[in-house]
This record gives structure tokens, sequence and C-alpha cells, in this order.
């Protein structure tokens, strides 16, 4: 007997763990296909789903509609048109921006979606929705109850389990049989390569998009009679279903989905079988953020970027760099001056307002150390902060003189951004970003609910600092001692990137791998960061409890970093200004909108605004401002007008080309025309740009100036996957194929029906289902040029065809060139075996330093001309 309810315990917990896992799985399954389809980790994704549950809640309760047509609109039109709008204002423009502006970004959507929603509600004075609104489920109201192998479940929960199980199901045969999401997954495998392959990448961007959109949409109804309305709530099953998303490595949906439901399981397991855990406050509701924590170290250790990149994190221009020391420091005097005028002479109250800012932005400066120096993105600053507060209230409390309890709570602070530091040296990018709030959250759930560490809800009270002729009772007083502060800190950060620390730091940031071979310490650099920054946000914390008077440990929320963060990255987060700045506007703005009466909400709208403008200028407002008044000191001159092109002459013609990356020109005028049914070999040695011309000729590379014709056309503008359709196809240098789609699949991508393909070339054929990049360099070669055989281009452009493959599959590739020509396309082979490209070439062009040096017949072609070509000399 005790046996087998024993059993039906366990049946019981793992079938309602499944119901919640099936809302975890359906949101991380969503999240984890918008970051896979376009790079960029939304950690708007619960305020999305909010927002459907919002709707939902109102069409059902204020328009009087039924529950499963109100869950209709809400899921299937309204989410996704809201994550194409989103694609269109600013996730497009973040995809090309740094970690750190789409992670900022998409955090003030998390404020700011709910907000709007909220305003909207109080606006048209529909029924209100908060925490205390009780919304009903898809299903019957009130539900009805089944019998499931012994355990009592209701319509709500199968509703929620079908649905989740449909959305999957529908998902995998959308990615797997559909032309679209075909296109999504060879996006997802190599964007660059899918776009020379003529599939628009933006289009692919926004349908997954729409569709992430309408699983956080799903996620969100399902889970609305559960959460009720509460935004927060969302955010926090956000973060559940990222965990999903990471044993999923964030690629894979069916392993996310699978992750997401045995998630549920094991947190109902753990609920009811872990008695023991109870002497641990917090520990059992914790396991999301511990298998969050667990799966991200040890399951996605960054290979690629640890610790920024110059690619894509690189500082910004200094726009003021011509102008005088004292020129750039007025601004920041006058504004110091400002300050400290408004500080004795306005009234007590507002510059008690102005302390308070101050108090945030000297924790601020946390994030100019560790983000805006070393490149790194740390949510848990506001756990910090609560450390070091409630160390102090602790110390203090047990008879250590003040002084001395300020710096155990610094230095306590300090010693936990070591330990946070830990992960930084195995992770980076969004991964750690991810891991520090795992950190922050699993503090404030089981360490700061320690009742002997924060004294329960009472905690500690705190003195007034105390400096002899006056104490920081005085609001006019906190605010010098907190200017003196934050100055000391801006003198730190100074010397910090001036020194040679501050070099080994920029260093590591910027090349990891080549800083190791330097003898610098990544790992010593990244502690001493992350130590340094741990103790200003604990310094910052300590004065924010002193300024109250008390600490709790509910004051300093860990989602706080979260919001802090944004906060300063909107203003600058590589400066000390920006930090400033920040901890004003985040006191200054709700206050002034209390005393207007604007709703709060209002405020949180703002904030999400200035996420988008960080989709167009990722280095914030302080950067922006000074590139502004860059550019008005030199106006830029207008470029040369172009004509239009005439229909006759060349099918493929290169005119006066300029192109480079960044500031490094690369391509200084290239002139080249290519006929139909002719091979022009362009050929020169390393360096010479010949790998340039071919990303500029297919639209891979923007050309500065310049002209590219397609049969007269100017085509100079169009897009990759545009020229790709129309004709131009290139076969990159390496090899083009995606190396996580099947041969057949690879093929669809070009061609309607592989068949023909398969009859060509049978060793093709014979490997129709196996993975690409499990296929030799030879055949990923053929499978590379094999759909032109078929559905040939206007203009081939091949670079570097035989690198790296065997004579024999060399005289293949050189076979299909030769057939090609046959049929009327225009060949552009760059190739480093010279000998072969001659046998072929009709016409042969040497470049050299970014020009075309000489262009002429193949028969013209002597050796002298051929060894200045590959050394470089005239």
């Amino acid at each position: 007997m005790l046996r087998q309810r024993a059993a039906e315990m366990i049946v019981g917990y793992v079938l309602s763990g499944l119901v919640t896992g099936a809302i975890f799985a359906v949101m991380g399954s969503g999240l984890t296909l918008s970051y896979a389809a376009t790079g960029v980790f939304n950690f708007a994704h619960g305020a999305i789903g909010f927002l459907a549950a919002l709707l939902f809640y109102e069409l059902n309760m204020a328009a009087g509609l039924p529950a499963w047509l109100s869950a209709l609109v809400s899921v299937v039109l309204f989410a996704p048109a809201l994550g194409f709008v989103l694609h269109k204002t600013m996730f497009g423009g973040l995809a090309q921006a740094g970690e750190t502006a789409q992670i900022v970004a998409t955090i003030g959507l998390t404020i700011a979606l709910p907000a709007l929603g909220l305003l909207v509600v109080d606006l048209a004075g529909l029924p209100s929705a908060d925490a205390t609104s009780l919304p009903r489920g898809i299903g019957p109201h009130p539900a009805l109850s089944f019998d499931v192998l012994g355990v009592r479940l209701d319509t709500d929960q199968l509703i929620t389990f079908g649905f989740s199980a449909v959305a999957a199901a529908g998902l995998w045969a959308f990615m797997r049989h559909s032309p679209y999401g075909l296109r999504m997954r060879a996006a997802v495998d190599r964007r660059r390569l899918a776009t020379l392959r003529g599939i628009d990448a933006d289009a692919t961007s926004a349908l997954a998009w729409m569709l992430g959109s309408g699983l956080a949409g799903l996620a969100g109804v399902l889970a609305v009679s559960v959460l009720g309305l509460d935004a927060t709530a969302y955010t926090v099953l956000l973060f559940a279903s990222a965990t999903a998303a990471v044993f999923g490595r964030l690629r894979s949906i069916p392993w996310t989905f699978a992750a997401g439901l045995a998630l549920g399981v094991i947190q109902n397991l753990v609920a009811g079988y872990t008695d023991f855990l109870e002497e641990v406050t917090g520990l059992r509701t914790a396991v999301p953020v511990i298998l969050l924590f667990a799966g991200l170290v040890l399951l996605n250790r960054s290979r690629e970027r640890v610790a920024g990149s110059a690619a894509e994190d690189a500082p910004p221009p200094d726009h003021l760099a011509g102008l005088p020391p004292w020129r750039r420091r007025l601004p920041w005097a006058l504004g110091l001056a400002g300050l400290l005028a408004f500080t004795f002479l306005a009234s007590e109250y507002y510059v008690g307002v102005a302390a308070q800012g101050l108090v945030l932005a000297l924790i601020f400066c946390s994030f100019v150390v560790v983000t805006g120096i070393g490149g790194m993105v740390n949510l848990a600053q506001a756990a910090f902060a609560s450390m070091a507060a409630l160390t102090c209230g602790w110390a203090f409390s047990s008879g250590l003189p003040f002084f001395a309890a300020i710096l155990l709570g610094v230095a306590a602070a300090a010693a936990v951004g070591m330990l946070v530091a830990l992960p930084a040296l195995r992770l980076g990018g969004r991964v750690l970003t991810l891991a520090t709030l795992a950190m922050a959250l699993l503090a404030e759930q089981v360490l700061f609910q320690v009742d002997a560490f924060s004294n329960g809800t009472i905690g500690w009270p705190l003195p007034a600092l105390g400096l002899g002729f006056a104490d920081t009772s005085d609001a006019r007083v906190r605010v010098v001692v907190l200017l003196v502060l934050i100055a000391g800190v801006a003198v730190l950060v100074r010397n910090l990137e001036k020194s040679a620390s501050g070099r080994a730091i920029l260093a590591v940031r910027s090349a990891p791998a080549a800083a190791t071979t330097s003898g610098l310490s990544a790992p010593r650099t990244k502690i001493m960061l992350f130590a340094l920054a741990s103790a200003i946000a604990g310094l910052g914390g300590v004065l924010f409890a002193v300024s109250k008077g008390s600490i709790t440990a509910t004051d300093l929320p860990a989602f706080s970093g979260f919001v802090w963060l944004a906060v300063v990255v909107l203003q600058g987060v590589r400066r000390i200004g920006g930090a400033v700045l920040g901890g004003l506007i985040a006191v200054v703005v709700p206050e002034l909108l209390a005393a207007w009466g604007v709703s709060a909400h209002v405020g949180a709208i703002l904030f999400g605004a200035g996420g988008m403008i960080l989709a167009k200028h990722p280095d914030g407002v302080l950067t922006q401002l000074a590139e502004l008044r860059h550019r008005r000191r030199a106006p830029s001159e207008p470029g040369p007008s172009l004509t239009r092109a005439q229909a006759e002459g060349p099918l493929f013609r290169l005119e006066g080309v300029v192109a480079g990356y960044a500031d490094c020109t690369v391509l200084r005028g290239v002139d080249l025309a290519v006929n139909p049914g002719e091979v022009v070999a362009l050929l020169g040695a390393n360096g010479a740009g010949k790998s340039t011309t071919c990303a500029a000729a297919a639209g891979d590379l923007p050309v500065t100036s310049g002209r590219i014709l397609l049969g007269g056309e100017d085509v100079t503008a169009w897009p990759a996957h545009r020229r790709a359709r129309a004709g131009i196809l290139l076969a990159p240098e390496g090899r083009g194929v995606f190396p996580g789609l099947t041969v057949a699949e690879n093929l669809r991508t070009w061609l309607a029906d592989p068949e023909p393909v398969y009859e060509r070339l049978p060793q093709l054929a014979e490997r129709r289902n196996v993975l690409a990049g499990a296929l030799s360099g030879g055949e990923q070669q053929l499978l590379t040029l094999a759909p032109a055989l078929v559905r040939p281009p206007r203009v081939l452009i091949a670079d570097e065809p035989s690198l790296g493959l065997a004579p024999m599959v060399v005289r293949q590739v050189f076979d299909v060139f030769a057939e090609l020509r046959s049929r009327g396309v225009a060949l552009l082979l760059v190739e480093e075996k010279a000998t072969e490209a001659l046998a072929i070439a009709d016409r042969v062009a040497f470049m050299r330093l970014g020009r075309v040096t000489w262009a002429g017949p193949r028969s013209d072609v002597d050796s002298e001309r051929l060894t200045a070509a590959y050394l470089g000399v005239r």
C-alpha cells in the first residue's frame, strides 16, 4: 500500500511538472528560435508573453469575447504582429550592434512593453490589470477535473500540455519540411552564405521574430491563470525558460523543449521530496536558477568571444580628440558648478533627491569598470551592493566600529566579485551575462534570506556618517561626500586606463589569445576587474543604506542590476560622466513625472524608447552628442555624381570600385569587366585585394564609391540576396556549403528539385542525407558548384575554388567551369594555382595593392608579367 501510494505521488509530481514544464518549453523554444536565427538574445521575451496575456484578459473580460477567440487573437494575430514591428523598429538594427547594446536594448523593452500595455488599459478605462487580477484560462470556467493515471488534473492543465505539444510538433514540421524553415535554418547555419544564395536574411529574421513572439504569446496566455497579470512574474518565467534554452545550447529547439519539460518535473520532485532543504530558506524555489548557472558553466563555454572582441565591441572614435583639455572639461566643470549651486540653494527635499541620484551614480561607476573598460556584461551589481550593505549592518550591530564595518562590507563585496569572476574565466558574451544574473538571483533567494545575516524583514539600522564638523544626515553633506567619492573613482578609472594594467585589460578584451601569447594573464585581469567593480558597487550600496538609515534584504533586488546597466549604457558606459548622468536621470525623471501628475508608466515607456536609440547608436547618448558636434565642425563633401549605365558592353563590370573594412581601404578604384561565356582570371599576390573584390562584386561588402553593373544595370546599391536572385553567384573562399544542413537541403536552397544534380554527380546522390559538414573538401566544393550546373547563374564568381583540394578533384572543378563557360556564364576566377587558371582563362587581370595593374588576353601573359604579379613588383 505504501509503495503504491508513493508511486501515485511520483506520477502526480511528474504529470503536474510536465504541465509547468510545457510552459517553460514553449517560451524557451521561442527564445531559442529567435536567438539562433538572429543572434539577439531577447530579454523582453517574457514581456511579450505578458502583453499577449494582458490582451487575452481584456478581450475576455472587457470585450466579452469567448476565451478561445481571445486566445486566438492574442497568440496568432497580436504576438506575431508585435514581433514584426519590433524587428522593423529595433531588432533589425540590433543584429549588427555589439552584445552590450543588444542586451541593454532588450532590457529596455522588458520594462517598456508591460508599461505601455498597462498605460493603454488605464487610459481606455478597461478592467484593471495587476498582480491581484484573477484571469481565467482558455478552457471552461470553472475548470473541469479528470483522473489521468490516478492523478487529478483540470482542463486548464490538459489544455496547456496539449497546446504545447501541438506547438512543438508544428514548429518542428515547419522548420524541417517547409521552404521557409529551410531558409531560416540556412541563415542560422551561415548567415553570410545564405545571403549569397539569394536568401533574404532580413525577411528570415522577421519571420523568426514573428514565430518567436507567437510562442512567447502562447506561453503567456497558457500561464495567465497561474501567474496572473504580474509583469515581474513573466520576467522570472523568462529566466526559468532560459534554463531550458541553455540546455538546448540556444540552437536546438527539440532539446530546448525536452529540457523545459524536464525542468518542470525536476522542480516538482525537488519541492515534494527534499524536506531537508526546508532548513535553507529559498533553496527549493531556486532550482531553475541553480540549473541555469550549472548549464551555463558546463555546456556553454565560449569558444569565440570572451570578455569582448574588437570586431563587435570596438571603442567609438574620440570625436573630441582635437580639442584642448580645458575645452573637453568645460561642460563637466559647468555641470559640477551648477549641481553645487543647486545643492546649497534648493530646498532640502530636492537636494535629497539629487543625493539619491548620486548614490546610484556611485554604484553605476562599477559598470564603467567591468563593462566599459573590461567589456564584460555583469548583472550582479545589485547583489554586490546588497552584500556590502548587509555585511556592514551585521558587523556594526555586532559591535564593530562603523568605519571598520564599512571597510568590511566593501571587502565582502570585492570577495564575492572575485567569486563571480570565476565563471568569467570560462564564459563570455551573453552567456556570462546570464551567469552573473543567475548568481545574483541565487544570492537574493538563498543567502540574503538567512535571518542571521539579513536580520529578517527588519534589517539592520545604520547611523549617519560623521565627519567631525557635520554628518550625512544633512542632504547637502551627502551630496558633497558623494561628489568627492565619485571624483576619486573617476581618477582611479583614469589612472587605470593609462597604466600597464589598463593596457593589459584592453589587450585581453580585444584579443584574448594574442594577449595570452604575449605573457598577459587573462584570468588575473578579469578577476581584478570584477573585484574592483564589486568594491565600487559595494561602497555605493553602503552609502545607499547610510542615506536610508537602514538596510533590508529587499531594498536592492537583483533585478535592479538588470535596469541599472541599461540606464548607464544609454548614457555611455565607457565614461564616468555616463554613470553620473544615468544615476541622476534614474531618480530625477520619476520624481518629475510624479510632480507633474504623469503616469509612472510613461517613464518606463521612454526608457524603452532609449533602447531603440541604442539600436542605431550603440555607444550611448554622450558619444552621439560628441559625434554631432564633430559633424557640425567638419561637414562632409558631396560625392561625385554617377551617370546612368549604358546597356551595351560586358555583362558584368566594376567601375572605379573603392571598398574596405571599417577605416581600412582595400580596393582603390578597381576596374574590371567580364563578358558572357568568358573566363577572366584575377591573379595577384596575397593581400592584393582579390577576395575583397569578389565580396564587393557579390554584395557581401558595401562599396564606398564607384559602381557595379550587371547587364548595363547599376546594382551597386543592391543587397547580396538581390544580386544572387538576379544571377550573381559567389562561391566563397573555403567551402560554400551549410555544414548543419544535409546535402539535399543544401541543394534545395538554390534549386527547387535537386534530382538533376544527382544524375550529373552520383557521388552526391549517395550522400544526399549526410550533413554537408561531414563531406570531404572535394565533395563540399562540388556541392558548392553543383547547383550552377542545373540552374546556371549569369555571373559566377569563384574565390580560390581549388584551395586544399586533391589534383583529381581540381580537374573536376575546372571541368565544371569549362561547361559553364560553354553555356554562356560569365566567370570571374580568383585562383592561387596560376597554371590551372591560365589554362582555362580567356582574359587575365593582375592586381596589386587594391588596383588592377594590367588586364589583357591570356595570350599576352608571359612569365615576366606573372612573376611581377605574384612578387608584387612592377
